[in-house]
Parts: structure tokens; C-alpha cells; sequence
């Protein structure tokens, strides 16, 4: 598993410079995007695009194909433990794992210009590297599948936002953030809390010989489990909450002053000068 990750992590980066740099910024200058900046920034939320589209679709499939289809708590704990995993499944958490691990290295490496909420953003991947790596440690990958649902689900809709905003499609970008707000809501606050309920109310539906630290039977979920499992929860929910407040302060900007910018980055042209192409528009 250490060297699949670590396979992958490289595969990862692979992708993501060819897609930058073969495709989406190529795209983002045939679109009118000059700016050295903004074309880095697009090609950022096109890989957003790709990526969260393509793992919030297969972690639904494997959802579906579960007993906790559609998002059935109670079956996180009283199917418990997840010992056997289909092939499909463990390829698709590890591939999560190395993804996030990958971008992890990308923050703390400093390799893209830091945004404001970067404190923010290392506790994040921090707590989600933590969830993943502890959920497939201890059996209970379905409660990690449904996590990564509702966060991958919400980002293509804000990075598709941000896309069409770099593009000056205005009225696009506006509709397209807004509707990013409700899934974000749905997602990353309804069903985040309900997760929490979850482990709250239902912990206890884990079979007897389960609730124990066995790990050679597979079962990890001692009592003072239910803890370490809601612990890293409640604070993704809190990293969620502060910026669901810079969300709102954002929409409320876009629909009465209509300006709309991601409060968390930095100034997008870094000092640059417009292209002459674009004194001209």
C-alpha cells in the first residue's frame, strides 16, 4: 500500500502538468486569459474540474454499490468491520489517499502562491490525511467514502465558479457560485452533521465481538474509538464553517455589488501589466 501511494502521488503530479500545461492553459489563452496569473489560477480549477468530477463520480458508484447508499449511517457502524474490500474500492480510497497526500506536499512545499486561508487550508489536509489513513487502518472505509463525497461534490461547483469568473463571464460565474452555495450547504454542513449524528447515536450498532482493539480479527472500534473517529470530524466541520462565512460574505458582495472574488487568494495579477490584447476589450 506505502508504495502504491508513493507511486501515485508521482503519477499525480505527472497529470497535473500535463493537463496544465498541454491543456488547460493553451484553453484558458484561445478563451482571452493573458495574464500569466490568471492563466495559472485557471489551469488550477480546470485540474479541480477534472479531478473532484472524476472521484465524486466514482466514490458515488461505490456508494451505491454499499449498504449506506444514500447515506445510510446506521450501516457505517452495525456492518462493521469492513475487513474485504472489492478491488475497486481499495484502488479508488488509495488513489484518494495520494491525491491528498499530493497536494499536501504541493501546500507545505509552497509550490503554488499561498493563499490567505493557508493556515486554513494545511489544517485541512492535515485532518483529511488523518481521516482517510485512520479510516482504511481501522476497517471503516464507507464513513470515509461518504466524507469524501460531500467535500469532492461541493468543489467542482466552486471551482467551475471561479473558472467562469477568470473568463469575465459574469452572470455565468454569479449563477454558477450561487448554485455552489446550495450544494455546499447540502453537502459539506446537512450531511457533514448528519455524519457527525452518525457517529454520535449509532457508534453502538458495532457488533459486540467488534467493540474491541483486535486488530488481528479487524475490529478496532474500542469505545473510546467513537472519539478519535468524531474528533477530526468536528474540526473539518469547523475549518468548513470558517469558510462558509467567507462564502457568504462573497455571494452577498457578488449580489449587491455585484463583484465577485475569492476573498481567500491573493491579489490574481500579482502586480502584472495588462496585456495590450486586453486595454483594447
Amino acid at each position: 500500500d506505502l508504495a502504491f501511494l508513493a507511486y501515485y502521488v508521482i503519477v499525480f503530479c505527472f497529470i497535473r502538468q500535463g493537463l496544465t500545461f498541454y491543456v488547460l492553459r493553451p484553453l484558458a489563452w484561445k478563451l482571452g486569459i493573458k495574464k500569466e496569473a490568471k492563466l495559472e489560477r485557471f489551469a488550477e480549477q480546470g485540474y479541480a474540474i477534472i479531478y473532484f468530477s472524476t472521484s465524486g463520480t466514482l466514490g458515488l458508484w461505490a456508494m451505491y454499490h454499499s449498504p449506506t447508499w444514500f447515506f445510510q449511517g446506521r450501516h457505517y457502524f452495525q456492518d462493521y468491520p469492513y475487513w474485504k474490500m472489492t478491488k475497486f474500492m481499495k484502488s479508488y480510497y488509495l488513489l484518494q489517499f495520494s491525491y491528498w497526500l499530493q497536494q499536501f506536499l504541493i501546500l507545505v512545499l509552497r509550490v503554488e502562491k499561498p493563499r490567505k486561508d493557508f493556515t486554513e487550508l494545511v489544517i485541512h489536509h492535515i485532518v483529511t490525511l488523518w481521516l482517510i489513513g485512520w479510516s482504511y487502518l481501522i476497517n471503516l472505509t464507507p464513513i470515509g467514502n461518504a466524507v469524501f463525497i460531500t467535500m469532492d461534490v461541493s468543489d467542482i461547483f466552486l471551482a467551475l465558479a471561479k473558472s467562469l469568473n477568470y473568463l469575465k463571464l459574469e452572470t455565468a460565474s454569479t449563477v454558477a457560485f450561487g448554485w455552489f452555495v446550495c450544494v455546499w450547504s447540502y453537502t459539506r454542513h446537512y450531511l457533514n452533521f448528519c455524519i457527525l449524528w452518525n457517529v454520535y447515536n449509532d457508534f453502538e450498532l458495532v457488533p459486540k465481538w467488534a467493540q474491541q482493539w483486535a486488530p488481528e480479527t479487524g475490529a478496532w472500534l474500542a469505545p473510546w474509538m467513537k472519539w478519535q473517529i468524531f474528533a477530526p470530524l468536528v474540526l473539518l466541520q469547523g475549518v468548513n464553517l470558517f469558510w462558509y462565512f467567507l462564502i457568504w460574505r462573497i455571494l452577498i458582495r457578488a449580489l449587491f455589488k455585484k463583484e465577485l472574488a475569492d476573498e481567500r487568494s491573493d491579489d490574481e495579477d500579482d502586480g502584472e501589466p495588462e496585456d495590450e490584447n486586453d486595454k483594447d476589450d
